[in-house]
């Protein structure tokens, strides 16, 4: 089990500012992909959908490719040449990139083994997927966007001070900076704490399902994007996360049995509890989902 350790990560330097490990990363996504496609939906997309007014839970999927179409739309990157998903997942996004937004290259990034070997499986030429950490990636070329689906909830480790916070979301920020073209676009999705304190979030979530994970606030990202991307537009999407999460859990619950075969009852219920927590903080507003676009500033001012 991988329990945070506030007094290493409190010591930790500039350039240990890679977020979660790749250990961590592994300890929660490689329970198998059997297992999650036991309860996701066939896109596998594992990030809040988008739901429009008066959708039921049977409308996953759909919302699910909405929320793909809306990132892509915001980072404005249909029939580009070349864009870089960070934290790509099971490869849904990439997938949509080159098969309906006429992206000629769409390039995936994740610290998952199990995510890795399914975007391979697609044996698309136009789609390419790296198991690296996003801080050690150097692509050949620029980007003509970049979109990142929760994937800033793996920036920083947990137990940072809000200021060492701002400095590794800076980091990743320059990153992208450097890595996209001149007027370049991108769209982030992030979980982010609002009516709570962040060390008061629950320690079954950052001690056993998503071990040295943390979320930001909105005034920890604004800062630390400042005079390398201009905020265009940001919306708070929470109710969308809560139901989002019920859907997985009627789907996890429904197909129980089978999710017991895969990976063993105490998985399962670690996760029915995960998924629970989870639908009471979007509820209550005691975590937000944002969702932000983001213009790149190419001549930033020192």
């Amino acid at each position: 089990m991988i329990h945070r350790n506030h007094e290493v990560f409190t010591q930790a330097t500039d350039q240990d500012y890679k977020g979660t490990s790749a250990e961590a990363i592994q300890y929660h996504y490689d329970d198998g992909n059997d297992f999650f496609k036991v309860w996701l939906d066939n896109t596998m997309a594992y990030t809040c959908a988008r739901w429009e007014k008066g959708e039921g839970l049977e409308a996953l999927e759909t919302a699910q490719i909405r929320k793909l179409d809306f990132h892509i739309n915001q980072a404005k990157a249909k029939g580009a040449k070349r864009v870089l998903d960070i934290g790509c997942g099971w490869g849904s996004l990439l997938r949509r990139l080159v098969e309906v937004h006429g992206v000629e290259k769409a390039i995936g990034i994740t610290l998952s083994k199990a995510q890795t070997e399914q975007v391979k499986s697609f044996r698309n030429p136009r789609i390419e997927v790296y198991l690296e950490n996003w801080a050690d990636h150097h692509p050949e070329e620029l980007y003509d966007a970049i979109l990142g689906i929760e994937v800033l909830e793996h920036v920083v480790q947990v137990g940072l001070p809000e200021t060492e916070k701002v400095k590794a979301y800076r980091n990743f920020f320059e990153h992208c900076h450097k890595w996209l073209k001149p007027g370049g676009w991108m769209s982030l999705q992030t979980i982010v704490y609002d009516n709570m304190r962040p060390e008061n979030f629950n320690e079954f979530l950052t001690n056993e399902v998503f071990p040295e994970s943390d979320h930001a606030t909105l005034a920890e990202l604004v800062k630390a994007r400042e005079r390398l991307f201009e905020i265009v537009a940001i919306r708070n999407d929470r109710q969308d996360y809560e139901l989002t999460c019920k859907a997985w859990l009627s789907r996890l619950k429904k197909n129980r049995t089978a999710a017991i075969n895969v990976v063993g009852s105490e998985v399962v219920a670690r996760y029915e509890k995960y998924l629970k927590f989870s639908m009471i903080g979007f509820h209550t507003g005691s975590i937000n989902l944002a969702r932000i676009a983001m213009r790149r500033i190419d001549k930033p001012c020192k």
